[in-house]
């Protein structure tokens, strides 16, 4: 491997260290907000966006398998902020939507995560912010596509 492309992976690898490092407070199985994980916000706020939400729909959405976004979903049910029904063209499909507490939860949730991502944008000098936004999903879209590509992923 040549110096220059030994040091651009370095920094590379630098980079998706520190993201990682960062980011675990998304990837744990703890509540961040109205005893609500990550995860499960992503699931209640995917449902608020459409209203209703097919379980396989989720799936994708989460890129997890399907016993994941089980062991995900069944909580918020139980908690009483999800509904699971049969969808109407397959019975065999199911359907998510939220109770009234779980559309409350996910307004309380946005309202912290809001503060939270408030503060990140304070961290960010003002007129850097559209470049820094745009240069991460410049990044994780790559990351993405490499991904896909690659082997050594798998």
């Amino acid at each position: 491997m040549s110096t220059n492309l030994d040091k651009n992976c370095r920094e590379i690898m630098e980079v998706i260290m520190s993201l990682a490092r960062e980011i675990r407070c998304c990837s744990r199985d703890e509540a961040i907000c109205q005893d609500v994980t990550f995860h499960q916000f992503i699931i209640l706020d995917a449902v608020a966006k459409k209203g209703e939400l097919g379980l396989a729909e989720l799936h994708g959405i989460l890129s997890v398998e399907k016993s994941t976004t089980t062991r995900l979903v069944n909580p918020l049910i139980q908690k009483g902020l999800l509904k699971r029904d049969k969808a109407t063209h397959d019975s065999r499909a199911a359907r998510l939507t939220l109770t009234e507490e779980g559309r409350e939860t996910h307004r309380r949730v946005w309202l912290c995560l809001g503060d939270f991502f408030q503060n990140i944008t304070r961290q960010i000098p003002e007129e850097e912010r559209k470049g820094v936004l745009e240069s991460v999903r410049v990044f994780t879209g790559a990351m993405r596509r490499a991904a896909v590509a690659c082997r050594c992923c798998e």
